[in-house]
């Protein structure tokens, strides 16, 4: 997409940020300077082979983790708990909380995509039971509130809305 920010900025400098603007609403695309994290989608490595931490990622992602309780990770792999916490951050990148919320939050994103569901019921269904901690995590980790991103990315919206 970069040669469409770059036929924007041009446009932006020469005929000024008006015409900008609207050919970018007729082109149905986000002026320059949009952020790429709306479009990217959580993949995991997966290649770093460590097995054990391998077992925990394919049941997190089978289970869409619900289940983040820490003991049932930790059984999983038959390790104790410093080891797998020391094991899996330095597979994965990040800790398991870290790994679940962006798990969590690719499944709410869907769902707000796609679905009609309200925001509660949606935070309810990836795990949540606040939803106020539920869209604190979604804006940190997307930058729009879920509210926004289903007005922004929903299936149902329409061409008089953007």
């Amino acid at each position: 997409m970069s040669w469409t920010d770059l036929g924007l900025k041009l446009l932006d400098r020469f005929l000024g940020s008006r015409v900008m603007l609207e050919t970018s609403r007729i082109l149905l695309i986000d002026p320059p300077g949009r952020e790429q994290r709306y479009y990217s989608f959580f993949s995991p490595d997966m290649s770093h082979g460590d097995q054990a931490i391998l077992k925990v990622q394919h049941w997190l992602h089978a289970t869409a983790a619900q289940d983040m309780v820490l003991n049932s990770m930790v059984a999983i792999t038959g390790l104790e708990e410093r080891t797998f916490l020391r094991r899996f951050r330095k597979a994965t990148g990040m800790t398991t909380t870290e790994y679940c919320q962006r798990i969590r939050m690719g499944r709410a994103r869907e769902l707000l995509q796609f679905g009609q569901s309200s925001v509660e019921s949606i935070a309810w269904e990836v795990g949540y039971h606040d939803v106020s901690a539920f869209s604190r995590v979604f804006t940190k980790l997307l930058g729009l509130t879920p509210g926004e991103y289903r007005h922004r990315f929903g299936s149902g919206r329409t061409l008089s809305r953007l």
